[in-house]
């Protein structure tokens, strides 16, 4: 797809990799981003990509909720790529009010405001949370969802939303139900979907890492770049209508997995400490991603060891506050 892209919630960790990657291959680039959560400094290179490549880069500070804000955003644009979410778990059972504010009623409001500037592709970072706990794994797109948390509601009704626009006839959507995101820049306070990060964090420090429940619960943990390429895909091919797809790599792996890789990554023990298990929380995720496959001709190439190995690189020589 040519033309004016703009991404939600681009400073963020996803969001700030598919901006390099529209970038590097001349795509004109727009981020909206109102920095709750994304950096500006994972935005400092995108100046010099556009220049290297061709393109053109703007960024507008404001709130997706923010009609005004979105409607200069969307303008002109070719495809939107919906990231922006207030994406925790924990956090929505603290708030559910303001996380179905953002991550619903911003999608409400992108949608919205992309059907009346014309936009004809709308791409959005959904969740496997909306899965809940599967009867099935891996989970495909024809399992019921089962949304155990305010967060998986709110994504869930932003899939909806997607929808009704797309069977209108108003543009055409794609929702991406994400599993486990990881690589560098993702941020280390992040209460749900940032385990790794956050282990890596405790693993540099040489603190102990606090393991909800047994440990024993399964992720499927896909990489960042992957999931990127994925969204690409989705803006590129020739679609009508909604398509709801799963982007996960396919290969469930424990918790305690994770430490004990992430051991020998570091060179070195890591100390755990169990907690009761939270709220919200699944207890197993594994990925069915063969829709995806048939109808974006994508698949998860990174191996979980590669992976880890390049985020701790990162997280290591990442500076400092």
């Amino acid at each position: 797809m040519d033309g004016l892209i703009l991404v939600t919630g681009g400073a963020g960790f996803i969001g700030s990799h598919l901006v390099d990657a529209l970038l590097t291959t001349g795509h004109d680039v727009r981020v909206l981003d109102d920095f709750s959560t994304g950096k500006q400094d994972n935005l400092r290179g995108a100046e010099a990509l556009a220049a290297a490549h061709g393109g053109h880069f703007q960024l507008i500070a404001g709130d997706v909720r923010s009609e005004f804000k979105m409607r200069d955003a969307v303008d002109g644009c070719a495809g939107v790529c919906h990231l922006a979410a207030v994406a925790s778990v924990t956090q929505s059972l603290a708030d559910p009010v303001g996380t179905g504010s953002v991550t619903h009623g911003g999608t409400v409001n992108a949608v919205r405001m992309a059907v009346d500037a014309e936009v004809p592709r709308f791409v959005l970072a959904s969740s496997c949370a909306v899965y809940g706990d599967a009867a099935e794994l891996p989970v495909a797109e024809t399992c019921a969802p089962r949304p155990l948390s305010p967060y998986a509601e709110a994504k869930l009704a932003a899939e909806q939303t997607c929808a009704a626009a797309a069977d209108a006839g108003q543009l055409a959507a794609v929702c991406l139900r994400f599993f486990n995101v990881y690589g560098p820049r993702q941020d280390p306070g992040s209460e749900y979907s940032g385990v790794i990060s956050r282990f890596m964090a405790a693993a540099a420090a040489g603190a102990p890492v606090t393991v909800y429940g047994d440990g024993l619960q399964t992720r499927d943990f896909v990489y960042v770049g992957d999931v990127v390429e994925a969204i690409l895909r989705a803006l590129q091919k020739p679609l009508s209508g909604v398509s709801v797809l799963n982007a996960g790599s396919g290969i469930p792996t424990s918790v305690l997995d994770v430490l004990g890789r992430l051991e020998e990554v570091a060179g070195g023990p890591i100390e755990r400490r169990f907690e009761a298990a939270r709220a919200g929380d699944i207890r197993d995720s594994r990925a069915d991603s063969g829709r995806a496959k048939w109808v974006l001709g994508w698949q998860a190439t990174e191996k979980f060891a590669s992976g880890l190995e390049k985020t701790w690189a990162w997280h290591v020589e990442r500076p400092r506050a």
